[in-house]
């Protein structure tokens, strides 16, 4: 019985194999046989951008890697989206650009970024239209860009102005018995607020609503350019919901017509000069991506380095939606020893984390910096431990509308102690010396322990305040005038002085290139992730993850499941964190 089970798991096993090199020959086939004709530009071509999938600054695809967009890819790459405008600024066979029905999945500097993109292929002479079913707002934002912008008679448009809701967790702790311990400076009064309070303070409140109305300005700002209507004008419209219906939106001005879709087609073909009977070429983006990206801009044996820090800091390798000093301090390591990088920019998008690994990737930013410039780039935002590995650049450039700042430490501690009394455990504790327990989730904090990581989080919040003193040229006593968990858009940033310019990633890359004297440059982009195939083999594992957290989110719903994974977030952190004290999802 033994040699036939063994017998029927090798033979499991080959036909498993031989599947798996089945499917690979298929892909290959499919690959050769693919070429650019498959992407081929036709005169008179309309670039459409349909933005599909979530946006991650940098995805890190190979255009030598033949699994690259062989399988459905989870994000796209901004420097991709906006690498593809500008090609096709240039590109005589597209005519313009159609923006079609976005619900984007984007921060709002990365919107930003894709919208002052838009403005400059328009300033070529080349139009944008846009046609939506529903504008949420920040689809609004992007589309208000556009020569024209129309929306189906039945459909409507979002413009109320920005908000942000914060979850308060205190009497979920009560009524759970798990309970989160919070050890924090003394002077960071937002920190960790939703575990130990039902409401929000003054202070946060205050700082909150500054945030949000220096975001906002930024917004309106953009759009009182793109349509003509004044930031008065644009806010009383906000407050009346001027844009709740299509014919409301239309004479508030917020857009120029009230159409279905195949006359918004029409209209496209008119742009054109096509007739009734023609058939328009539109081409995707994800196709036009595939040829834009063997087109390069920027030539020159010289080459800046772009590193990508993206996601929350972890102690780690790291990956494309973490940044761990592994990965990071590689990419770091690389681009400083490579005689042809003449300079480094850093690109950060991340809430923070890990006060330690910001730390060791600081360290590994003032080590390149006495080789060649390094000059920080924010994204979306880069506050808490996203600000600590940023401070040491030569320069720092954000959007107006990143958020950034947030400099202080906490640390939370789970503790079980009412939960288990409730459920009848108990826990019985032996040690060889007074301190041999550290801590257990099951007893009540001990004084001892609280002043022990205390001490530990007074130490780290001293030591980012140097980082920030140092970085920013400033004293102690100003720096923590600055700190205190306080969190500013990139607008007051600049203001206060906690980065140098307002700018992109673009502008980033000028000012590096300016420092190391380059007129003729390439880029490199760092880090590398894993390829296709191992990304391919990576996802055949973690599909039962996958599955089963979609099983519990549609099970719960979306505004629970958020909940839980907050909750589940603060538990798993280890050490003591610099990040944002609070999820800030700004809608």
């Amino acid at each position: 019985m033994k040699f036939l089970r063994n017998l029927l798991a090798a033979i499991i096993g080959c036909l498993i194999a031989f599947g798996v090199i089945f499917i690979m020959t298929i892909i290959f086939i499919g690959i050769a046989g693919s070429s650019e004709e498959t992407v081929s530009i036709k005169k008179n071509s309309i670039l459409e951008l349909q933005l599909k999938l979530p946006i991650s600054d940098y995805v890190g695809n190979n255009d030598m890697d033949p699994f690259t967009g062989a399988f459905m890819e989870q994000s796209q790459g901004l420097d991709e989206i906006l690498h593809a405008i500008t090609v096709a600024k240039d590109d005589d066979n597209i005519k313009g650009i159609s923006i079609n029905n976005n619900f984007m999945m984007a921060g709002l500097a990365q919107t930003q970024a894709v919208r002052k993109a838009l403005e400059d292929f328009k300033a070529s002479g080349k139009f944008i239209y846009t046609y939506g079913d529903f504008y949420m707002q920040k689809d609004y934002y992007l589309a208000s860009v556009a020569d024209s912008i129309f929306l189906n008679p039945v459909g409507g448009l979002d413009f109320r102005g920005l908000s942000t809701e914060v979850l308060f967790f205190k009497d979920l702790q009560e009524k759970t018995g798990v309970k989160m311990e919070v050890i924090r400076h003394g002077k960071y009064k937002s920190a960790v607020e939703p575990f130990i309070s039902n409401e929000m303070s003054e202070a946060n409140r205050t700082q909150i609503e500054e945030l949000m109305g220096s975001l906002w300005n930024s917004m309106i700002e953009d759009i009182s350019k793109g349509r003509g209507i004044s930031h008065t004008d644009l806010n009383i419209i906000a407050d009346t919901l001027g844009g709740r219906t299509p014919e409301y939106a239309k004479a508030s001005g917020l857009l120029d017509d009230v159409i279905f879709f195949d006359q918004y087609e029409e209209k496209l073909r008119n742009a054109i000069n096509l007739k009734k009977e023609d058939d328009l070429n539109i081409v995707a983006l994800e196709d036009y991506v595939i040829r834009s990206n063997k087109k390069v801009l920027k030539k020159g044996k010289d080459k800046i380095a772009v590193v990508f820090a993206q996601g929350e800091i972890l102690y780690g390798e790291g990956g494309p939606d973490v940044i761990g000093q592994g990965i990071i301090n590689e990419a770091i390591i690389k681009a400083k020893e490579d005689e042809d990088v003449k300079a480094i920019v850093l690109r950060v998008n991340s809430p923070g984390g890990s006060a330690l690994t910001s730390d060791i990737i600081w360290r590994e930013i003032e080590l390149a910096k006495e080789v060649k410039p390094v000059i920080v780039s924010m994204g979306n935002v880069a506050a808490s431990g996203g600000y600590y590995i940023a401070v040491g650049a030569n320069k720092i450039f954000a959007e107006p509308t990143t958020v950034t700042g947030s400099i202080g430490v906490f640390g939370t501690v789970p503790n079980m102690t009412e939960l288990a009394a409730d459920i009848g455990v108990n826990a019985e504790q032996v040690g060889t010396n007074k301190n041999s327990l550290e801590y257990s989730f099951f007893e009540p904090m001990t004084s001892e322990f609280r002043a022990y990581v205390q001490e530990s989080i007074e130490h780290t919040y001293d030591t980012f305040l140097q980082r920030v003193s140092q970085g920013r040229n400033i004293s102690m006593a100003e720096a923590d005038s600055l700190a205190q968990g306080r969190v500013w858009s990139g607008v007051d940033a600049k203001r206060i002085g906690l980065i140098d310019e307002l700018g992109n990633l673009e502008d980033a890359i000028a000012e590096a290139a300016r420092m190391a004297e380059l007129s003729d440059y390439g880029i490199k982009k760092f880090p590398k992730y894993k390829t296709g195939l191992e990304r391919i083999l990576e996802d055949l594992g973690g599909a039962s993850a996958k599955v089963k957290q979609e099983f519990i989110e549609e099970e719960i719903g979306m505004e629970a499941y958020s909940i839980l994974k907050q909750v589940k977030s603060a538990m798993n952190q280890e050490g003591v964190q610099a990040r944002m004290p609070f999820v800030l999802d700004i809608k």
